[in-house]
């Protein structure tokens, strides 16, 4: 027999499968296969298998078996977060810049290195209001500057409480006003004897971005509000939070004092400064 024919033997050599029941053996179903027939349908069913698991890799299963889906993915988020980090450094730097601002107004220091931004000065002085702290040179220097810069369109006249009729304002202390808000006396805020050792409460929420002894109004505290408000409490006798600090309405800042070269007794100097205007905190505050 040649190796042709044995060839053809072995493929075309038939297989007789049969089914029948368990019970009686009876044959239910029974079909011939060839060696050539279980080939093919070997080949089939591997390229069925092959077609499913490449859709399944590029759709359905594509974050699990496609390295270029994973890597994509990662550089759309690297992307997306590289921006976020821009924008927050941004934005943390204005806001550090904006608070080294307000501290030196407060403290009566001023670094010639580092001058006052243009676009934030409004937002810290305002013309009419010049006298705000009588103090160092400094401080008049940072005056003079100021003055040459355009004024906002805010003005004290047009600064009301319905401004922010919809916040409530928790009284500092509980006392009596011995000296009232006077922009002609250059009185910015309001002077509230209370009781001895008597805790001072932020007035709303907040961050403090002031929190520092200075020579002529002691122990400081200024807190920054949401709309651009902030709250100025001088005269201290201890200071219980340092810069940074979140802080709830209501929260104890300090303990009331007779601290400073202005102060004629104990009491709590009260200021509220609203986009570089002195607001009158009676008008948004009952301390009795």
């Amino acid at each position: 027999m040649s190796l042709k024919q044995k060839i053809n033997d072995w493929i075309e050599t038939k297989f007789l499968i049969v089914i029948r029941k368990e019970e009686d053996f009876s044959v239910i179903t029974s079909f011939n296969i060839t060696k050539i027939r279980v080939g093919l349908l070997l080949v089939l069913v591997f390229m069925t298998c092959f077609v499913i698991s490449l859709f399944l890799s590029k759709s359905l299963l594509a974050r699990w078996f496609d390295p270029v889906y994973i890597e994509t993915e990662n550089m759309v988020k690297i992307h997306t977060l590289s921006e976020t980090i821009d924008s927050l450094i941004m934005e943390v730097d204005a806001k550090d810049q904006y608070v080294k601002n307000i501290q030196s107004v407060i403290s009566g220091e001023f670094e010639n290195d580092r001058p006052v931004r243009p676009d934030t000065a409004n937002k810290l002085v305002n013309r009419d209001a010049i006298d705000l702290y009588k103090s160092s040179d400094a401080t008049k220097q940072i005056i003079g500057e100021f003055e040459s810069l355009p004024l906002e369109e805010t003005s004290f006249g047009r600064i009301s409480s319905g401004s922010f009729s919809d916040n409530y304002f928790f009284p500092p202390v509980k006392g009596v006003v011995t000296s009232a808000f006077s922009l002609s006396q250059n009185h910015f805020g309001v002077d509230v004897v209370a009781a001895e050792n008597e805790p001072v409460k932020a007035i709303a929420d907040g961050t403090v971005i002031f929190s520092s002894w200075t020579l002529e109004t002691g122990y400081v505290v200024a807190v920054q509000h949401s709309n651009e408000l902030i709250s100025i409490y001088k005269h201290n006798s201890v200071i219980l939070k340092s810069i940074g600090d979140p802080i709830r309405g209501g929260e104890i800042l300090s303990i009331i004092g007779n601290t400073g070269e202005q102060t004629t007794g104990q009491h709590l100097h009260l200021e509220l400064w609203y986009r570089g205007n002195p607001l009158d905190p009676q008008e948004f505050i009952t301390f009795d």
